[in-house]
């Protein structure tokens, strides 16, 4: 994937994404079956940049970004 840097997310790579691509990095996402937990991050961020700049292509996959609630007691 291209980047304007290692953790930039371009606007061109946001711009590309198609139905297809954006249901491929969510498999990834949903399966969690990466060699580093950085890779993972760097999808769930390409994700997240989807989500702002083009939720048509998420709102299927909203869920992956909802963070769990936590209690603090």
């Amino acid at each position: 994937m291209k980047s304007t840097s290692d953790n930039n997310i371009s606007e061109e790579l946001v711009n590309s994404f198609t139905e297809e691509m954006t249901f491929e990095l969510a498999k990834r996402l949903e399966e969690e079956n990466y060699a580093t937990p950085f890779d993972g991050l760097k999808d769930w961020h390409l994700l997240r940049a989807l989500a702002i700049n083009r939720p048509e292509l998420t709102s299927d996959y909203i869920h992956l970004l909802d963070q769990e609630p936590f209690d603090e007691n």
